[in-house]
């Protein structure tokens, strides 16, 4: 069982030490707003993509499919539980600062901190999995998500859901997994690299965020501690408990769990500030679940690894 939790632990601490360079390139000026911005754009637009791709590119198998098709549920599931939870807690905190809270619930950092911490424990059926979550997240944040930070119904908002750069990879990378497609070398190549970021270029613009943040103010607040506590310690739990009663593949509930016990989605902070919410709250709310994560994530990831095994 201790094992269980050092290999989660040393991982997750690898994740943190990248996160500590980009505070660090922060401080001394290396890294800037404007190209935190960019970075983020190259992770969303480039290399998510090409990361899900690279995990499909692997020989068709019926169970994979059905696994996939697993995992795409109980990720619906988690989220779309994670909604209800949060629009009772919060429904009457106003929109400028309830609305970041509710995004704390809901949404984890399920592309930039879960992908590489299932691809270093699970290998690439990890990734293959995760791709699932990451798919059904880009979906609620582009539905849901919007509509909720935005305070409008916009129809905008399901064409969003399709044609983001997510769930344009899965798309893609599905098609090639089930009809065999083989990319070549000298297009797999590029892919493969541009997946390796994926670890990374997220943890440095983390690290700049984690720098942008007045956590103090974060840790004197009670709502943000209980979102937190939700995102970080309650949902994964949950999520863990109910698949282990349903008896589901080790490495599906596995994956599942480390998506759903990641920190708050950076995302949280790009959307408030776009949107004119509460941006000093989303921010420290971020950079303080990404830090207490560096405990609850090896714990909760740790005894699932246990349970499963």
């Amino acid at each position: 069982m201790l094992s269980s939790f050092t290999d989660v632990g040393t991982q997750v601490l690898v994740l943190f030490i990248l996160i500590g360079v980009g505070a660090l390139l922060t401080k001394v000026g290396l890294i800037t707003d404007k190209g935190s911005r960019t970075m983020t754009d190259v992770v969303l637009y480039a290399v998510t993509p090409c990361v899900i791709i690279n995990a499909f590119q692997r020989e068709y198998q019926p169970e994979m499919l059905t696994g996939l098709l697993i995992a795409l549920l109980a990720a619906f599931l988690s989220l779309g539980f994670s909604v209800i939870l949060a629009e009772i807690l919060y429904r009457k905190k106003g929109i400028f600062r309830g609305v970041v809270l509710k995004f704390a619930v809901v949404f984890s950092n399920c592309g930039f901190m879960a992908l590489p911490l299932q691809k270093a424990i699970l290998g690439e059926d990890g990734v293959f999995y995760g791709a699932a979550f990451v798919a059904m997240f880009n979906i609620f944040m582009w539905t849901y998500g919007l509509i909720a930070m935005s305070g409008k119904t916009k129809l905008r908002a399901a064409l969003k859901a399709v044609v983001n750069p997510g769930i344009i990879g899965t798309v893609i990378g599905v098609v090639f997994f089930v009809f065999s497609v083989k990319l070549p070398t000298v297009i797999l190549s590029p892919v493969s690299m541009l997946a390796s970021l994926n670890t990374p270029v997220p943890m440095l613009v983390i690290g700049y965020h984690l720098m942008h943040s007045d956590l103090r103010k974060v840790l004197k607040d009670k709502d943000a501690y209980i979102a937190m506590a939700l995102r970080l310690i309650v949902l994964p739990l949950a999520v863990m408990g109910v698949m282990l009663m349903l008896k589901i593949d080790a490495t599906i509930t596995t994956a599942t769990v480390i998506a759903v016990s990641s920190p708050v989605a950076a995302f949280t902070t790009m959307m408030a500030t776009k949107y004119g919410r509460d941006t000093e709250l989303s921010a420290g709310i971020v950079s303080a679940s990404a830090l207490f994560s560096l405990l609850t994530m090896p714990l909760v990831v740790g005894l699932t690894q246990y349970l499963v095994n």
